[in-house]
């Protein structure tokens, strides 16, 4: 099956004083238009008038300001669609991202070794230079420049921990993803704030599971926050001026290396299929108060699927979604599937009817994978009894390609029986 499939290259700009001015100066005015865009669209002024109005009263060009305007409305339509969560602020202050299309706000140009870049940060005064990276990304841009199956799209300029730096969308137009219907073996995923519990399964039996920890996370997440938190208090508002975006980046480049470790190891599998439990019905099924709401709704759950599901589909393995009713709930086990919440002790799974023990996220997975036979009509294998559970733990630095804990559990309990993971 082709398919059109995009992925993000990363490179350095090295510009000159009066470049570095020009791109500050943009980057003000673009965060201008994004809290004008967030303020008037809480103020539930028509979509298209703001567009109208904001497009052409900015100091950019007309392909950047109508870019940043339409990110900020896509940004207050995700507060809507999760039920009123994360509502983007209108009081932010510092560099805001240039967004624009290739040929249009930004340009390339190739020379013999090297990648020259245009970008219209004001109108009539673009920014020009020479890409800085890797050699792999120069290869790809190239590539992507020249070739008639790859579409280079669009850009953001940006500015991190002091460097500038341009973030380029390329598209392979007719990348083949396998059909799902062709899959041996199916993966259920379940993702929480600090763990992605993966489970395969075949028609036969489990063939493997593992869980993957990445607690940094949700440390630095709750860091954050009660830092933020403690500063509105003291009536500071300075927060985002102090930290910047530190929060964010850090997620995002932690995500990024956890997606790459979980299709690696999905990618051992004969012909696989990842399959993810529908995130619009699990945020909706999430009610556990205001604390833990804050939580659960804040995590960056589709962030991370986007991420594990576009570099599997650049190895050609297709994705999946089902129901997540009950499946935290069940037992996994074919004789039992007792569903009842008092199953469920944090990361403990302790089935009130069967006894049997579980690491919790581990028999989610399975659940996920079970449904996810099903619903390629496939026969589900009668589990008896379910192998010890693997802990993959990404260390501080780098990414891991391999288990730093091998051992059955964290406790070195077995996952079935009377035996199992304590809290």
């Amino acid at each position: 099956m082709k398919k059109s499939l995009t992925k993000t290259l990363v490179f350095q700009l090295a510009p000159d004083e009066s470049g570095q001015q020009l791109l500050d100066d943009a980057f003000l005015e673009s965060r201008v238009v994004y809290n004008k865009t967030i303020r008037r669209a809480k103020n539930g002024d028509n979509w298209d008038e703001i567009r109208q109005d904001l497009e052409s009263d900015a100091d950019l060009v007309n392909n950047t300001a109508q870019l940043v305007v339409k990110k900020s409305l896509e940004a207050m339509e995700n507060y809507y669609e999760y039920d009123d969560y994360n509502q983007p602020s209108h009081t932010k202050d510092g560099a805001y991202p240039l967004r624009s299309n290739y040929e249009e706000g930004y340009n390339l140009f190739l020379e013999d070794d090297s990648i020259r870049y245009r970008i219209s940060a004001k109108p009539y005064n673009p920014v020009k230079g020479t890409l800085q990276g890797s050699v792999a990304a120069l290869e790809q841009l190239r590539t992507s420049i020249e070739s008639e199956t790859w579409r280079v799209g669009t850009a953001e300029a940006m500015k991190r921990n002091g460097n500038y730096e341009l973030h380029i969308n390329i598209t392979h137009t007719e990348a083949e993803v396998r059909d799902k219907q062709d899959s041996r073996t199916v993966v259920g995923v379940d993702i929480n704030e600090d763990c992605v519990a993966l489970a395969v399964l075949h028609e036969d039996d489990i063939v493997d599971s593992v869980v993957i920890d990445y607690p940094e996370i949700k440390e630095k997440r709750h860091r954050y926050f009660t830092m933020r938190k403690r500063m509105q208090n003291n009536g500071k508002s300075s927060f985002d001026r102090a930290f910047g975006h530190q929060e964010e980046r850090f997620v995002h480049d932690q995500l990024h290396k956890v997606s790459r470790q979980v299709v690696e190891w999905v990618s051992r599998f004969e012909k696989p299929v990842i399959v993810f439990e529908d995130l619009k019905e699990m945020r909706e099924s999430i009610d556990y108060g205001t604390r833990m709401n804050r939580r659960l709704h804040s995590l960056p759950f589709r962030k991370l699927r986007e991420f594990i599901t576009y570099k599997a589909a650049f190895q050609g393995i297709p994705s999946d979604e089902i129901n997540p009713e009950y499946t935290s709930q069940s037992c996994s086990l074919t004789e039992c599937k007792h569903t009842t919440r008092a199953n469920r002790n944090k990361k403990r799974f302790k089935c009130v009817k069967c006894g049997r023990q579980d690491h919790a996220d581990r028999n989610a997975a399975i659940n996920v994978a079970k449904k996810g036979l099903e619903k390629l009509n496939r026969d589900v294998p009668a589990l008896k009894t379910l192998p010890n559970v693997r802990k993959m733990r990404r260390q501080a630095s780098g990414c891991v390609n391999q288990p730093t804990v091998t051992h059955d559990t964290a406790t070195g309990h077995q996952a079935d029986g009377v035996a199992g993971v304590l809290d």
